[in-house]
């Protein structure tokens, strides 16, 4: 026996299952036999008493769920921090836990009322007492931890818990004697796996099976070198000897119906302190204001849940909802992350959703000179696709060029300072850029309800479409079509050639020579594969009205590109009568500009394909400003490329028979886009239908 080890149990007097705080729990009520638990409990004490000593705390009726003593508090030497229970269904056991650490002589710390946080359930010492490995999730809060730095004086990593089946550390973690971990790695987010793996070295961790881990292998008790569990594999057993511990299995099978077992039954009350050991808690908060419909719009509902699947935590502070139908809505919530790192990446995307920190927290500390040309300073802020202002010389500025993936520059002017959005290729020395995501926020459009529920036409969804929506998708996109053209607006088609093969050519040119399109981008093959359709009846060889291929069609193409090149130009082939329809010949006649983006495997190429990567962009970043709207049909990467060079507020249609294009293009973050699952072809005959149908145009008034 260890007789400096000592744990502290609670008999199962008043056991049972009364409720539901947790999905073992679910199906299981009052379904537990009080004469098993009993012996189980009985079983596992004395395997305890044998090894070490263990003390009790009097079971008190009418609170089932004391018996986890685990949950108590958190114990150091003579420091105990007494839990925070989430559940009302278990509030009611603190002050029993209280009054007996207070009569064995401890120091109890109590964290404020709203601040759950479950004891030894979630926060487990290394057992060569370096640090505290500390869970938050389900049951504690991520904001709980600085208290236990400070009041145990002891570094604290915090872990997310990610699987509700194990919603305490220990339920699927356990610190083994000599630096070993058995724990369940999918129970945990990508970051806090990355924080273990960086802590303990492979070969020392011991990951279990999902076929283990449900058994609670790792809701073990360590004594020495002997390891307390309900059950487990002969594999985990194996893997345990092999490094010097023994695996005794004791049946726990009555309080795994509860979600416990042999960890949970007890709580380890003499922990040594390591003097060298001291606090450290690298969770870092801040405070954010949100401001809006952020009720009927969601958008309080997605940050929250931005804060949380990024692995941080929040605190609401205060709400101030809107008194009128009119009224906007505000919110400051506290935001805490477990590492810089993580609060960095969840305040990126809180920014996206317009969220903005205090404005008189920052002025100038977020500029950082470019001391390279083309070279960014490190941890420069990314640009969205969203109306951008970001703070300097204590004022809010606007930046200029607004688009996605770019850096915001920042230049001196005598009129005052000047902020543009730049490709990094684009940064010149004696620029400053904005770094981190502090005096950075994004303009959001606050739109009256009347607004959103009275337009005919929204691409407010932000939806990806299957092809049981086409038809309705179709309708929609034909009324804002003819809304933008018939007050002059303007609308950019990205096409690929699977336009042509699909026969949807035709319906293209139909929508330029009607006036729908003012520009269109694409690649050399939309352009020779439309010619080729348009002078020799084939696409890629193959005979578009009889749908074969024809004998030598394969150079077809080539034979295309050589007459064009021949000519000079597309619009040359139409002026000498060469080319005479098809969507590139109406491009020219109807004056609607152009621009071709070569590739590496382009033939030719066309005399019009602008080869330079660089200047091609350019030329597609100059034809997209001022448009309304772009149509995006069957071209990934041209399509993508666009997606990335066009700001928040220009409505987008993507259309792609190959479903990952167009959750591409909605998840670059627009809520107006819509993304259609379906034959290009098909899109276009039907929205070409429906224009036809719309007899008459729509007054300008109604434009939106």
């Amino acid at each position: 026996m260890n007789d400096s080890i000592r744990f502290l149990m609670c008999a199962p007097d008043h056991y049972d299952v009364d409720y539901v705080i947790n999905p073992w729990m679910e199906g299981n009520i009052h379904k537990s036999s009080r004469d098993r638990a009993v012996e189980q409990w009985h079983k596992l004490y004395h395997v305890l008493k044998e090894n070490a000593l263990v003390d009790l705390v009097k079971p008190e009726k009418g609170w089932p769920d004391m018996v986890f003593t685990a949950n108590a508090g958190l114990v150091l030497g003579k420091t105990v921090v007494l839990s925070r229970f989430l559940h009302k269904e278990r509030q009611g056991e603190e002050p029993y836990f209280k009054e007996w650490f207070e009569s064995q002589g401890y120091t109890v710390h109590e964290l404020p009322k709203d601040l759950p946080f479950e004891g030894a359930g979630d926060a487990l010492l290394d057992r060569e007492g370096r640090w505290l490995w500390a869970g938050y999730g389900f049951r504690s809060e991520l904001d709980a931890h600085p208290y236990l730095a400070k009041w145990l004086d002891i570094e604290v990593i915090s872990l997310q818990l990610v699987d509700e089946r194990f919603y305490h550390l220990d339920t699927c973690f356990c610190p083994l004697n000599g630096g070993y971990l058995l724990y369940y790695p999918p129970a945990f987010d990508f970051y806090s796996n990355r924080i273990i793996e960086m802590r303990v070295p492979a070969e020392k961790r011991i990951a279990i099976a999902e076929a283990d881990a449900v058994n609670f292998a790792c809701n073990a008790v360590n004594i020495d070198s002997i390891v307390v569990m309900n059950k487990a594999s002969e594999e985990l057993k194996k893997r345990l000897s092999a490094v010097g511990f023994e695996v005794i299995e004791t049946a726990l099978t009555e309080f795994l119906k509860a979600g416990g077992a042999a960890k949970c039954l007890t709580l380890r009350v003499t922990e040594p302190v390591r003097e060298e050991a001291k606090a450290y808690v690298p969770v870092e908060s801040r405070i954010m204001r949100m401001e809006g419909h952020l009720l009927d719009s969601g958008l309080i509902n997605r940050a929250l849940d931005t804060i949380v699947e990024g692995g941080g935590s929040f605190q609401v502070l205060n709400f101030n909802l809107g008194e009128q139908r009119q009224s906007t809505s505000s919110a400051d919530v506290k935001v805490s992350a477990p590492s810089h790192e993580v609060m960095e990446e969840i305040m990126t995307l809180l920014i996206d959703l317009g969220a903005v920190a205090p404005p008189q927290e920052v002025c100038d500390t977020n500029l950082e000179p470019v001391i390279q040309d083309g070279v960014a300073p490190d941890d420069f802020y990314v640009t969205t696709i969203y109306p951008t202002e970001v703070r300097v010389d204590c004022q809010w500025i606007k930046v200029q060029n607004q688009r996605m993936d770019g850096a915001v520059a920042v230049t001196r002017t005598p009129e005052g300072p000047v902020a543009k959005c730049k490709l990094l290729r684009d940064l010149k020395v004696g620029e400053s850029v904005i770094v981190g995501v502090d005096g950075i926020r994004t303009v959001r459009k606050t739109e009256s309800r009347e607004q959103r529920n009275s337009q005919e036409f929204s691409f407010m969804s932000g939806s990806v479409s299957s092809e049981r929506r086409v038809e309705l998708v179709v309708e929609q996109v034909a009324w804002e079509l003819r809304q933008i053209r018939d007050r002059g607006g303007k609308v950019v088609v990205t096409a690929g050639p699977v336009v042509i093969h699909t026969g949807g050519g035709e319906h293209l040119t139909h929508l330029i020579r009607e006036g729908y399109v003012q520009g269109l981008l694409g690649g050399n093959a939309i352009a020779v594969h439309d010619i080729e359709q348009s002078m020799m009846g084939t696409s890629l060889g193959v005979d578009m009205k009889r749908g074969v291929a024809v004998r030598g069609g394969h150079r077809h193409h080539l034979k295309i590109i050589n007459m064009i090149r021949r000519c000079g130009s597309i619009a040359a082939a139409v002026e000498q009568g060469i080319l005479t329809n098809g969507v590139m010949y109406e491009c020219v006649k109807n004056n609607v500009p152009f621009s071709l983006a070569g590739s590496i495997r382009d033939d030719g190429p066309l005399p019009d394909t602008q080869m330079d990567l660089i200047k091609a962009q350019e030329e597609y970043s100059r034809l997209i400003v001022g448009a309304d709207m772009i149509l995006m049909l069957s071209s990934m990467l041209h399509s993508i490329g666009v997606g990335n060079m066009t700001p928040a507020g220009v409505k987008m249609v993507c259309v792609d028979i190959n479903p990952a294009v167009v959750t591409k293009l909605s998840d670059r973050g627009s809520v107006e886009s819509i993304g259609v699952v379906t034959d290009v072809g098909l899109f276009l005959s039907l929205l070409v239908k429906q224009l036809d149908q719309l007899t008459s145009p729509y007054p300008i008034s109604q434009a939106v």
